[in-house]
Order: C-alpha cells, then sequence, then structure tokens
C-alpha cells in the first residue's frame, strides 16, 4: 500500500469486526498502523472476535470486546473504550480513527404495508441507527483533545440513497445512519468524516437478501448477481476503500461509493 492513510499513534475503532468486511477493514488498516497504536474491536461473537484478533500484527496493542450494541447503554460503551486504554490517557494519541460497520439488514420479506410492528422497528434502529450515534458521541467526548486528529468513517449503502423495494427497514436505517453523520461533519468541520457505500459484496447479507427478498424482481436481481460472481469481494471493496481515504478527494460527509471515480 503506497502512503501512509493515518501516522502516529493511531487509536482504531472497529464494530461489527468479527466478520465480512468489519473484519477485512480491520485487517488492512491494522496492517497500515504504526508501533504504539491500538486497535479495539466490537460484535457480539468472541470467538470470530478473537480469531480477528489473531490477523493483527503482533505490534499493535489489540483488544476486543463481545458487546451487543443493539442494548448496550452510553455507560457501558464508554468503559469499555476506557478499559481498553489500560491506562492510557487519550492525548495520548495522535489520531482517532472510528469504523462503524456494525449492521443488520433485517426483515426484506414484506412490503411497506406489512411493516407495522413497533417493536420490530424500534430493535431494528436501536442497532443500525441509534447504536452507532450514540458510540460516536461516546468516543467523540472521550477523545475530546482537539490535538487528536479524528476520522469517522460510517459504513453506508447504496440502499440509503436508491429505494429498493422489500428492503424498507435497510434502506431506511441506511439512510437516517448516513444523514447523521452528514449533520455530524456539519458541525464538526475539522473532523475527517466519510460515509462510504461498499457495493455489492459477497457477504453473509446479500445472501440473506438474495435468499428472502420478498420482491421476485429484486430477488432475481441479486441471485442472477451473485450466480454471474459480479458481486465484489472484500478484498476489492476494501482496497478500493483505502485508496479513497488516501486519495481524500470527498468533502467531509460525502457518499462515495465503491463504483464512482477518484
Amino acid at each position: 500500500m503506497a502512503g501512509k492513510i493515518f501516522s502516529g499513534k493511531v487509536f482504531l475503532l472497529v464494530t461489527g469486526a468479527s466478520q465480512g468486511i468489519g473484519q477485512k477493514i480491520a485487517e488492512v488498516l491494522s496492517s497500515n498502523l504504526d508501533n504504539g497504536s491500538q486497535v479495539l474491536l466490537l460484535a457480539r461473537n468472541a470467538e470470530k472476535l478473537k480469531e480477528t484478533s489473531n490477523k493483527l500484527p503482533k505490534n499493535l496493542s489489540v483488544k476486543y470486546e463481545s458487546v451487543d450494541l443493539s442494548v448496550a447503554k452510553a455507560d457501558q460503551l464508554k468503559d469499555i473504550v476506557l478499559k481498553s486504554l489500560g491506562g492510557k490517557k487519550p492525548e495520548e494519541f495522535d489520531q482517532l480513527v472510528v469504523i462503524h460497520n456494525a449492521g443488520s439488514v433485517g426483515d426484506v420479506s414484506q412490503p411497506t404495508t406489512q411493516m407495522i410492528d413497533f417493536d420490530i422497528w424500534r430493535k431494528y434502529y436501536d442497532l443500525n441507527v441509534f447504536s452507532p450515534a450514540v458510540l460516536n458521541g461516546v468516543l467523540m467526548n472521550i477523545f475530546n483533545n482537539k490535538k487528536i486528529k479524528k476520522n469517522v468513517i460510517n459504513i453506508t449503502s447504496l440502499c440509503g440513497i436508491t429505494p429498493f423495494k422489500s428492503i424498507g427497514y435497510y434502506c431506511t436505517g441506511k439512510a437516517a445512519r448516513e444523514m447523521f453523520f452528514k449533520v455530524f461533519a456539519e458541525e464538526n468541520p475539522d473532523i475527517n468524516v466519510l460515509n462510504y457505500s461498499p457495493g455489492p459484496v459477497e457477504t453473509d447479507m446479500l445472501a440473506t437478501i438474495s435468499n428472502n427478498v420478498g420482491d421476485q424482481d429484486v430477488k432475481t436481481t441479486f441471485q442472477e448477481m451473485r450466480k454471474n460472481k459480479t458481486a465484489l469481494t472484500t478484498d476489492q471493496t476494501v482496497r478500493k476503500f483505502t485508496e479513497v481515504l488516501l486519495a481524500k478527494k470527498y468533502k467531509s460527509g460525502d457518499h462515495v461509493d465503491y463504483y464512482d471515480e477518484l
């Protein structure tokens, strides 16, 4: 990889780091960090988090924590971050890098007229919208020293700006989440904010949509994509992701898609 994306001592936090895109981002970004940097991996599956942790460079301090972000409170998230520091002070780091990747596709079997259960809506938004918003605030308050350069990356989707039939939960969740980080970018012009849309990637989420989406036309599109192997690999999309960060031709808060020209 040509050039350093993040220099100095970096505190890197990746949510949803146990599999898929989150795991690959943790691997690639960690391999680019300087000595003295620290990585914190969050997800529900502790065993898979350990697997991710074992793949990261040995010169880094790597911590991981099994946590259900859909129910974690702000105080719990604060405790997890502070505990991971192991006595270090936040101001000892030159940069903070946050990758808000964790999320779910939700129920893709229903049209919007059948999405009438408040509890399902709340649970979906707890994980996919409220959790990254609260975690982001917690981190900004901990790493509040102005000398620390801050980078916030939200993993978004084409579904956040383009409607797809039967994918109402995911589309609205991604739209709300992306808008939150756009507002955050406007409020904090000194922070580098990116909404990165990774394209259609061959992951468990893509398989779920392909197998379960209620609209037949959408199902055919996704099934043909997987059959013809035109979906991206995690390697491909994370390589483009790093290129976007290195080139930094976007305005803070922008939505940048895998297929966009640099």
